[in-house]
C-alpha cells in the first residue's frame, strides 16, 4: 500500500488525527513509525524526534501507561531540554504513579519555562498538598534539586501549545485571561525585543535595555521581562521603578524568587526595611538555602 511510504511528517499528522479522535493506540503506532523512519534516515533533527516522543508520551498517558510516558518524556527532554509539553506530561505521569516529589520538580520547572501555564500552577498546588501530607512540614528538604532553566529556554509567547497534558481543546478556547488579544506574531516580537534587551544588559547598557524591555512589555506582560527591567532599574538607582516592576512580576507569578529578591533590594535602598525583610522571608519559604537572600537578610537585620 502507498501508506507505507508516507513521510515522517505525514505519519505524525495522521497520528495527531487519530489522537484527536481518541484512538491513542493507533496514534502511538503512527508516531513510532515516524520515529523509526527518522532514525533509519539518520538525519532526524532533535526537534522532530522530541515532538514525536512527546506526542507518543501523550498517548501513553491517556492509556494509563505512565512508566512508558515517563520514558518517552525523558528521551524528549534529553533531545530538547526544558520542552514544556514533555515536562507537563511527565509530571502528570509521575503524579499518577504517586511519585509526588518528582512531579513537583517537573511542574516547578515548567513554570520557570512559562509562568503562564495554569496546569503547572495547579500541579504545584496539588503536589504541595500531597507532599505535606506524606512528608510533613519539612517536605521540601526531601525534594530532589529543581533545575535552573536558562533564560534562553524561558518562553511565554507559545501559550496555546501549553494546553496539556494532551488536552483535546483547540488553542482558541484556551483561557487566555486578558491576554486574549496577543497574536503569535506579537508574542514573537515581544520575545525578540526582550532578547535585544538582554544583549544590552550583557554590554552594560542598562538605559537601552530598559527601552527594549519597555517595548516588549507593551506587547506581552511577561514575568521575566519585568524582573529583567527591575534589575536594570536597580543598576540605574531608580528604586521606585524597580520595586514597581517586581510587584507586576509577582502578580503574574506570586512565588517568583527573582522578583522577591529584587524588590527586597529596591525596598532596602528606599529604606523600607520592614517590607524588604517581609519579601526576603517570603523568598526563604520558597528557597530556604538561597545564599544571596540569607546575606541580604543579615544586612537588613543590621540596618
Amino acid at each position: 500500500s502507498g501508506a507505507m511510504a508516507a513521510s515522517p511528517g505525514a505519519l505524525r499528522r495522521a497520528g495527531n488525527e487519530e489522537f484527536r479522535r481518541g484512538q491513542y493506540g493507533p496514534a502511538a503506532e503512527l508516531y513510532s513509525r515516524a520515529l523509526a523512519q527518522l532514525e533509519a534516515a539518520g538525519e532526524a533533527t532533535a526537534e522532530e524526534r522530541s515532538v514525536l516522543l512527546a506526542n507518543r508520551a501523550a498517548c501513553h498517558l491517556k492509556d494509563g501507561a505512565c512508566s512508558l510516558c515517563v520514558a518517552d518524556c525523558t528521551s524528549a527532554l534529553e533531545l530538547v531540554p526544558f520542552g514544556i509539553k514533555p515536562l507537563l506530561r511527565r509530571a502528570a505521569a509521575y503524579e499518577a504513579l504517586e511519585r509526588y516529589s518528582l512531579a513537583y520538580v517537573d511542574y516547578k520547572t515548567a513554570l520557570q519555562v512559562d509562568c503562564s501555564v495554569q496546569a503547572a500552577h495547579d500541579g504545584v498546588n496539588r503536589m504541595t498538598k500531597a507532599l505535606l501530607e506524606k512528608d510533613g512540614v519539612n517536605w521540601r528538604q526531601k525534594l530532589p534539586p529543581i533545575p535552573t532553566v536558562p533564560i534562553s529556554a524561558q518562553t511565554r509567547w507559545s501559550v496555546p501549545s501549553a494546553q496539556c497534558p494532551g488536552a483535546n481543546t483547540p488553542p482558541a478556547t484556551a483561557p487566555q485571561g486578558e491576554r486574549g488579544g496577543n497574536t503569535a506574531a506579537g508574542m514573537e516580537r515581544a520575545r525578540m525585543l526582550k532578547e535585544e534587551g538582554n544583549e544590552f544588559v550583557k554590554k552594560g547598557n542598562h538605559k537601552k535595555a530598559v527601552e527594549k524591555y519597555s517595548e516588549s512589555l507593551k506587547l506581552n506582560k511577561e514575568c521575566a521581562t519585568y524582573t529583567n527591567r527591575a534589575l536594570c532599574y536597580l543598576t540605574l538607582k531608580q528604586y521606585k521603578e524597580a520595586a514597581q516592576d517586581c510587584t507586576e512580576a509577582l502578580k503574574l507569578d506570586p512565588k517568583n524568587v527573582k522578583a522577591l529578591y529584587r524588590r527586597a533590594q529596591a525596598l532596602k535602598e528606599l529604606k523600607d526595611y520592614k517590607s524588604s525583610i517581609a519579601d526576603i522571608k517570603s523568598l526563604l519559604k520558597i528557597e530556604p538555602k538561597n545564599t544571596a537572600a540569607l546575606r541580604l537578610l543579615q544586612e537588613l537585620n543590621r540596618a
